[in-house]
Formats: structure tokens, C-alpha cells, sequence
């Protein structure tokens, strides 16, 4: 495992446990930089029933198409850095 696997598994980790409530479009960048990051094929469909934000889920993924895995990690990264006030090592 890398040194950047280890920082996004314990940004993952932050991430998932802060209480802060965010806005919607800090949310969206967490949502795309992760599934950028974790999934494993190219075809990706948003889960849920709800329409509207299934469409914005999939435009902020789209949004990400000319980064590499490791770019997505690292904006994650540094978005749970700017919103959790913690640094990362």
C-alpha cells in the first residue's frame, strides 16, 4: 500500500465521522473525488430514488474525467484537510 492509500483510507476515515454539516457542493466534491477514486470500472450509475440529486452525483463524476486515481485521492485529501481543520500524515 502507498503512502497516498494510507492518507485517503484515513481521510475516508475523518470524513465519514465529522458531524459538521457541509454545503451541498462541498458534498458533491467529496462524493465524485471518492467514487473517482475507489471505482473500479468506467460505467458508473448513481444509487438512490432520487432523480435530481442522482443527476448531480453523476455531472460532478463527469466533471472528473481528465484526473488520474491518484489526483482524485489527493483532492480528497485535501478537501477532508480543508473541512476537518486536520492534517494528514
Amino acid at each position: 500500500m502507498t503512502d497516498l492509500d494510507k492518507k485517503f483510507e484515513k481521510a475516508f476515515e475523518i470524513a465519514s465521522g465529522m458531524k459538521k454539516k457541509l454545503p451541498p457542493d462541498v458534498m458533491l466534491k467529496f462524493y465524485a473525488y471518492y467514487k473517482h477514486a475507489t471505482s473500479k470500472s468506467a460505467i458508473y450509475i448513481p444509487s438512490g430514488n432520487n432523480e435530481i440529486r442522482n443527476a448531480f452525483k453523476l455531472n460532478a463524476f463527469f466533471q472528473l474525467n481528465n484526473i488520474t486515481i491518484d489526483e482524485a485521492k489527493q483532492k480528497y485529501i485535501e478537501l477532508v484537510e480543508e473541512f476537518s481543520k486536520n492534517k494528514i500524515k
